[in-house]
């Protein structure tokens, strides 16, 4: 009898081993291996030209969210990347989002995104319209 319960186990008798702790503390190599498979990953860019631009649209193709940093271009050269990223970010569906002055989250599709940041200016601007 102990032979045939072996045999035909049914996988809602087995017990787990383990904690859930164990499942959540993995190394930090093993996370960066499960995040390349996966393709999650969160990619912090500071473009110094325009050319630039490519590189991060091939990171949201690859299905990666992308933190673009304007700070160190031109005016003239951030709208024109934001220009690009737009055009990019509508063919895959993704979405931009605006999270300070020259900074922007760009995600794929697969990336939802909850939550608003609010601009100090708009902040500034509300402020003073309920003044009046």
């Amino acid at each position: 009898m102990a032979l045939f319960k072996n045999i035909f186990k049914d996988p809602d008798d087995e017990e787990l081993t383990g904690s859930e702790d164990e499942f959540y503390n993995i190394n930090e190599s093993d996370a960066l291996a499960e995040a390349d498979k996966s393709g999650n990953k969160m990619i912090l860019l500071e473009p110094r030209a325009y050319s630039e631009s490519q590189q991060i649209a091939d990171h949201l193709k690859n299905r990666n969210s992308v933190v673009v940093n304007l700070k160190r271009v031109t005016s003239d050269q951030a709208k024109r990347i934001i220009d690009f990223l737009s055009g990019c970010i509508y063919a895959i569906g993704g979405t931009m989002q605006k999270i300070g002055v020259g900074i922007y989250l760009c995600t794929p599709k697969n990336v939802n995104v909850q939550g608003k940041i609010s601009d100090e200016a708009e902040k500034n601007k509300t402020e003073v319209e309920e003044e009046w």
